[in-house]
């Protein structure tokens, strides 16, 4: 488990405006909250203007369950490896007090932000305002249209390494 904060959005440095943002993912037990599936590991990035600043926020959570073997599949996290973890809500206000005011950056936004407010309704937290999103897969399905805009997809149209990608991880997705 790791977990690294910095300063709240939008600050100065050096006189002049900084812009932060938060690149988050999310791995799971399965497609769907609202059945159960409850979120393992969550990776969050720290960008000052677009750019990577080293912080970070990254844990693997228990979930107090097995993960859809579909799931196992893509993230390859045991129940096993899983059982020592700490759960969402001992997390939670550490995970709050990371973004701050930040804009939050999600591919497929819709099913992380799902996940996330459903733990953060569990824990009494008020859910994150959808307005604060900015859905990376909307806006890949507007410029590429037609085009596959899967987070393969686009590391491949843009030249980015994706070689130790063959399980997903959140962390590692987020950067």
């Amino acid at each position: 488990n790791s977990y690294c904060i910095s300063d709240n959005n939008n600050y100065q440095k050096e006189g002049f405006k900084v812009m932060r943002e938060i690149v988050l993912d999310t791995e799971t037990t399965g497609l769907d909250h609202r059945n159960g599936d409850r979120i393992i590991e969550i990776g969050m990035v720290e960008l000052e203007n677009y750019v990577q600043t080293g912080n970070y926020f990254h844990f693997y959570l228990n979930p107090d369950k097995d993960s859809d073997l579909q799931a196992l599949k893509i993230h390859g996290l045991t129940k096993d490896f899983l059982k020592d973890k700490p759960r969402f809500v001992d997390i939670a206000d550490q995970f709050i007090n990371f973004i701050s005011d930040s804009k939050i950056v999600i591919h497929n936004a819709k099913f992380d932000l799902g996940f996330i407010n459903s733990e953060l309704g569990k824990c009494d937290k008020n859910e994150l305002d959808e307005s604060i999103v900015i859905d990376t897969l909307l806006l890949a399905k507007e410029k590429f249209v037609g085009q596959s805009v899967s987070l393969n997809a686009l590391c491949r149209k843009f030249d980015i390494d994706i070689s130790n990608r063959e399980i997903h991880g959140a962390l590692k997705d987020a950067k």
